[in-house]
């Protein structure tokens, strides 16, 4: 293989796989997760493009592509094609600013969780105690069930909230690389972090576009 001057790099999160923005018509979770991997091993052969995930990211597609009923097939080629590597956890650095604005972000965002309570609590307070017996979802379970998600919306939308997350986006650092991800809290991240980041669903558009320049040339 004659090597090819594009040495890109690219970190690709779990949302990369699973959006249904990747997906053509009629196509399934298992048939756009193949196509995306083919496009990912030409890139490698012929463009000598890499694709990482670290095994925290690994794991959490794994169970979400067995949930999916993915075939062990495509769990092969994924191995094959995107390779596994831990992050330099104790090597990277991190700039102190990012942390301290990461600690005054989580500081604004329980104070909206807690007034999110409040007002359910308030909104509650309205209704009579149901009788036990009642099967069918009462105006207090109602009132529980959107506190659950303005909660979690409050709190997680837009932030970074899990290792995996984190992994993903020390690994994008240590090796210079692009992050691929639908998730916002984590292109938020990698804009601090002053790294190059993609849309999932627009990846396999860019990897074919380079593959057309190459069969072009």
């Amino acid at each position: 293989m004659t090597e090819h001057p594009l040495k890109q790099r690219f970190v690709l999160d779990t949302s990369t796989f699973i959006t249904e923005e990747i997906r053509r018509e009629d196509e399934d979770c298992e048939e756009a997760v193949n196509r995306l991997l083919d496009l990912v091993s030409d890139a490698r052969l012929d463009l000598n493009i890499s694709c990482y995930f670290p095994p925290s990211i690994y794991s959490e597609l794994e169970g979400m592509l067995q949930d999916r009923d993915v075939s062990d097939e495509t769990f092969k080629k994924l191995n094959t094609w995107v390779i596994k590597k831990d992050p330099a956890r104790y090597e990277v650095m991190i700039p102190s600013e990012i942390v301290y604005d990461f600690i005054d972000e989580m500081s604004n965002r329980v104070n909206r969780g807690l007034r999110v309570s409040e007002k359910a609590v308030r909104k509650a307070e309205k209704y009579e105690p149901a009788d036990e017996q009642v099967e069918h979802m009462t105006e207090v379970d109602e009132v529980i069930s959107d506190l659950r998600s303005e909660y979690r919306t409050a709190l997680r939308q837009g932030v970074l909230d899990s290792r995996e997350d984190f992994d993903l986006l020390i690994l994008a650092r240590e090796l210079d690389a692009c992050v691929v991800t639908e998730d916002q809290g984590i292109i938020n991240w990698a804009s601090d972090f002053g790294l190059r980041h993609l849309k999932g669903r627009d990846f396999p558009g860019l990897v074919d576009e380079y593959l057309k320049a190459v069969d072009v040339e």
